[in-house]
Order: C-alpha cells, then sequence, then structure tokens
C-alpha cells in the first residue's frame, strides 16, 4: 500500500491519498479547504481517485468536498450523524475561527458511512470505525490487512480530539476509544488527522488520555 499526504490549509489537516499500486485507483481521505493542494497530492501519487472518505464533518476535513469531488468525478463518504455539520461549512467558519463565508463548499451530496461496514475500493478493503466523540458522526478507516488506522480527529500522537465544539461528548470519545480502537492491534500504524503518525502501541503506553481505559 502507498500513502501520500499533505498537511492542508490553515489547521494543517492532513489529507491522505492511498493506492494499492503506482499509476492505478486511488482514495482521497478528508478535504481540507485547499482543492488545489489536494490536486497536488493526487498528483505526487500519480493515482485515478475512485472516492473521497471523510472522516467527519469539520470545515477543516470537509471544505474542500465540493470542489474535489467535482474535479475528479467522486462520490463523497459521511456519516449521516455529521451531514448537519457539513450542511452549513459558512456557520462553522464564523463560530468556530471567526473567518468569512465564500470559500468553502462541501460536497453536493454524500454516500452514507455506516459502522462495521466494509468498503472495496481502490484494491484495498476499509473498514468503516464509527468513533462518537469529537463529533457524533465521526469515522475512523481501518485497513485490517495492512495494519493501519486513518484516525480522523479521533486519536492523536499523544492526544485525543477536543469535544468543545458542538456535538461533541467526551464521555462518548472515551467509551468509542475504549470499546472500539482500544481493542485493535497494538502494532496497528495510527495516521491522524492532524499532526505526525504513530503506533497504537506507543499511544497506549504513552498517551494520557488512553491511561485510564479498560484494555
Amino acid at each position: 500500500m502507498r500513502v501520500f499526504t499533505a498537511p492542508l490549509w490553515l489547521a494543517a489537516t492532513n489529507c491522505y491519498v492511498v493506492s494499492a499500486g503506482e499509476g492505478g485507483p486511488g482514495v482521497v481521505i478528508d478535504a481540507p479547504p485547499d482543492p488545489e493542494g489536494i490536486a497536488e497530492v493526487v498528483r505526487r501519487a500519480n493515482v485515478v481517485p475512485q472516492a473521497l472518505l471523510l472522516t467527519h464533518g469539520h470545515l477543516d476535513h470537509v471544505g474542500g468536498a465540493g470542489r474535489t469531488a467535482q474535479a475528479f468525478g467522486l462520490p463523497a463518504h459521511l456519516h449521516p450523524e455529521d451531514e448537519w455539520l457539513a450542511a452549513d461549512l459558512d456557520a462553522q467558519a464564523r463560530l468556530l475561527l471567526g473567518l468569512g463565508g465564500g470559500e468553502f463548499e462541501g460536497a453536493e451530496r454524500y454516500e452514507a458511512l455506516a459502522h462495521d461496514a466494509v468498503l472495496d475500493l481502490a484494491g484495498l478493503r476499509f473498514r468503516v470505525i464509527q468513533t462518537p466523540g469529537h463529533t457524533p458522526g465521526h469515522c475512523c478507516f481501518w485497513l485490517e490487512d495492512e495494519g493501519v488506522l486513518f484516525s480522523g480527529d479521533h486519536l492523536f500522537a499523544g492526544s485525543i480530539g477536543r469535544t468543545d465544539f458542538p456535538g461533541g461528548d467526551y464521555a462518548a470519545l472515551l467509551r468509542s476509544m475504549a470499546e472500539r480502537i482500544v481493542p485493535l492491534p497494538a502494532d496497528t500504524d495510527v495516521l491522524p488527522g492532524h499532526g505526525s503518525a504513530t503506533t497504537l502501541a506507543r499511544e497506549l503506553a504513552t498517551n494520557p488520555f488512553l491511561q485510564d481505559l479498560p484494555r
């Protein structure tokens, strides 16, 4: 498996382009409000995008979904419980960042993600793991055969996602972490929505938010 990434836009949101090999189909994970930057990652990866997977409905992850989906003719996948967030990105910009609107464009429609669904895309198998907490419909994408978890804003190197935004729930985040992420193989590589890559073993050993979770 090949993974190309770039931290894009003001929030340095990691956009990933994933493929089984060079020159074939690929998958884009998350679409910050920088469609030109996303297109450059796709170019570097030398793939033909087949789908856009969105971990959650926050502006910095879906603000470029519309133009990216249009440019490459992609279906955009988002959990239905986050569609209310993606429906008004300008309101998010004003509320969360104090920014004006106009530069953000979600997808015209979203294919519904569902917990434990398996998506066979670009020669890879993505298992959807819904992890409520940062947002109600937040999803991680687990490639079991490759030992990789795209964790969005649920789990970071040394930290976890914020829960003080609308729809956030700290107790729900810890519960979904304990029930759905901690049981994954410890040698899983974790590729988060912001910051550097890590491993589940490292986070279980050192992340202060995971220390009291049941194992």
